[in-house]
């Protein structure tokens, strides 16, 4: 009897063990899964969103495309580690806290289905060169994987405070504060004695140019070489005069590259705690190791993946000139850090785009066809995020049943 005893205490010890393993084995797996779903949805989010700051230097011929992604590199990059200490709020907001039950926001596979739902939607428009929203993603993927899950037990009311509520109105804010701000900030230069000139460029210099009743632009070189341009919008427009002695074009150009560079900060900033949230609930990585991990591959996105999607913001929304484009990353990079600092989940991708569409609605170029699109992928993006992560939870929890 002692033996059977010894015997049957020392199976069950044995299929304790295995028990554990598999355990431990499942959850290194997914540990593994979510940090690689987290790395290549901060890949994606790079190639989407990191142009998205100096769209303006490229789109009004500020910077070459090169130098503005350059830019755009360096200052995302130190906005998102900058993230380790100033936007923690935000971590907790897209934890699902509020939103779907305890149990389920610390299950791997809800949380693998929601960061790789979310990342297939930004890669395939990115694919297309669509600028969309990662927090928009993200949101569509945590609502449609907690539906799938618990059904009706998802927090509507937090769904629509925290998540909708900031999403549909901060593109709104940026046109309305653009177009508020725009004609005070054209009244600025001119009290500043900076006033706008009609130039053609002949070879490395600048020559101001009068119109003609007909609207073509005459210019004449220093050896006498007389230039027609056909329509005004081929010309380059700069600013005449200084301001504390300063060349007006040049100081515009440097609060230029300095608002662009605002923007890129703040939407790392911003963006950075929204990527790692998800992952620091099963993840054995800190917040610092996560965040050491998803700011350079976020980095390396926009610098290999980022053309497409740079080309829309930059030329395709409206033209603008330099002046332009610095009052939108004004008010962009203004409402992305107010927006972080309150821990609010706003898009920076509405918040520039909105600021854009502010501009070309103010001097009336912007391109309706386009921003027509464009506002259809944002529509678009929560429910495709939404189902990407309802089927893969499916999938993935049916797994870990066998």
């Amino acid at each position: 009897m002692l033996r059977l005893h010894r015997r049957l205490g020392e199976q069950l010890r044995r299929r304790t063990a295995v028990v554990n393993l598999k355990k431990s084995r499942d959850m290194f797996n997914f540990s593994v899964l979510i940090i690689g779903a987290m790395l290549f949805i901060a890949y994606v989010n790079g190639a989407n969103d990191n142009f998205k700051g100096v769209a303006t230097l490229f789109g009004s011929g500020a910077a070459d495309y090169r130098q503005a992604l350059g830019w755009a590199t360096i200052t995302t990059l130190a906005g998102s580690l900058t993230a380790v200490f100033l936007a923690t709020r935000l971590i907790s907001i897209f934890q699902g806290n509020g939103l779907v039950p305890p149990s389920l926001a610390e299950s791997e596979p809800f949380l693998t289905a929601v960061i790789l739902g979310a990342a297939l939607t930004v890669f395939l428009a990115t694919k297309i060169g669509i600028p969309i929203s990662t927090t928009h993603g993200l949101t569509g993927a945590l609502f449609g994987g907690g539906l799938i899950s618990v059904g009706l037990e998802i927090g509507f009311h937090t769904l629509l405070i925290s998540f909708f509520l900031p999403l549909l109105a901060s593109p709104a804010v940026a046109v309305i504060l653009t177009l508020l701000v725009f004609p005070f900030f054209l009244k600025a230069l001119r009290f500043a004695g900076l006033n706008k000139e009609n130039c053609v460029c002949i070879g490395s210099q600048v020559v101001p140019a009068p119109l003609t009743p007909e609207g073509c632009v005459m210019s004449r070189s220093p050896t006498a070489l007389t230039v027609l341009v056909d329509s005004q919008a081929a010309c380059i427009q700069s600013l005449s005069g200084s301001f504390l002695g300063v060349n007006a074009q040049k100081l515009t150009d440097a609060g230029h590259f300095v608002s662009a560079g605002a923007v890129s900060f703040a939407r790392g900033l911003n963006d950075t705690p929204k990527i790692v949230a998800l992952g620091l609930v099963v993840s054995p990585l800190d917040l610092t190791w996560s965040i050491g991990l998803v700011a350079p591959v976020m980095a390396l996105g926009g610098l290999v993946s980022a053309k497409k999607v740079a080309h829309t913001v930059s030329k395709r929304i409206t033209g603008m000139e330099p002046d332009e484009g610095f009052l939108a990353n004004l008010v962009t990079s203004f409402l992305v850090i107010l927006a972080s600092r309150w821990g609010l989940p706003v898009s920076t991708t509405h918040l520039s785009c909105g600021a854009l569409f502010g501009i070309g609605i103010a001097n009336g170029q912007a391109r309706w066809g386009v921003i027509r699109t464009i506002l259809l992928a944002w529509l678009l993006t929560l429910p495709l995020a939404a189902i990407s992560a309802a089927l893969i939870y499916a999938v993935l929890s049916r797994l870990t049943v066998f």
